[in-house]
């Protein structure tokens, strides 16, 4: 499976805006930005590439799901459930 992204590529500082309250809010708590902020985009990277995925496969899964409703699966002779 391909990397979501390059890990190992160089950090570039960026500037963002946030609500005042909630910075101060996980500044007191020692809440490391960046890596938050890393790990949610990670997240929301892996669901939207999920999600693209699913959407340039549709007809492929579709079709495969009607060939399996039309004949079964190759071991379904010898299933125990």
């Amino acid at each position: 499976m391909q990397a979501l992204y390059n890990e190992n590529a160089p950090k570039k500082p960026t500037n963002l805006s946030v609500n005042s309250d909630l910075l101060e809010k996980v500044k007191h708590l020692n809440i490391n930005l960046s890596a938050t902020f890393e790990l949610a985009l990670k997240e929301k990277l892996a669901k939207a590439q999920t999600e693209n995925w699913k959407t340039e496969n549709k007809r492929a899964i579709q079709a495969y799901n009607e060939l399996i409703d039309e004949h079964g699966l190759f071991a379904d002779e010898h299933r125990q459930f």
